[in-house]
């Protein structure tokens, strides 16, 4: 049938068919280039999401690591603070005992020096009250003395 048409019009259809042939080429391409974007996206966003969750479970594993440092540094760090305090404790205790040692002796002293106080004070109250019955009793002589003057004159001028 080509022959019958002319050597002019095989000429158009080939150029056609190559325009086509092309044509379908090119879009087989953009397809195919389109794809291959998308397979290339669905990776990239794949990977990004592995890397969001990597850095997640990085970040967690850090912090954690991060966690025991610190708190092996504050154990430490309390220890000696605890350590310090229980020093200080065992110093102010010795010298508050040394105080309650000092003021127990003082306390003994100042109770002995009482007693010496007292016993001295009740020695001399008795002292007095030996003088005072001393006195007592000489002036009870006196008056009786005085007394007996009087009734032995009384009687005396009672018989004259």
């Amino acid at each position: 049938t080509s022959k019958k048409r002319g050597p002019g019009l095989e000429a158009p259809m080939a150029a056609e068919d190559q325009l086509l042939l092309l044509q379908s080429q090119a879009l087989a391409e953009e397809e195919a280039a389109k794809r291959k974007g998308e397979i290339i996206s669905r990776f990239l966003k794949d990977k990004l999401a592995k890397e969001k969750c990597s850095g997640a479970l990085n970040l967690h594993k850090l912090n954690t690591q991060w966690r025991a440092v610190l708190r092996d540094t504050k154990d430490e760090e309390l220890r000696r603070d605890v350590e310090i305090l229980s020093q200080t404790f065992a110093r102010v205790m010795d010298c508050k005992d040394s105080v309650i040692e000092s003021l127990a002796t003082d306390l003994e002293e100042a109770e002995e020096q009482h007693a010496r106080a007292l016993r001295s004070h009740l020695h001399n109250v008795e002292r007095l009250l030996q003088l005072q019955r001393c006195r007592l009793t000489c002036l009870e002589e006196g008056y009786n003395a005085q007394l007996e003057a009087l009734k032995t004159e009384f009687e005396a001028e009672r018989y004259r």
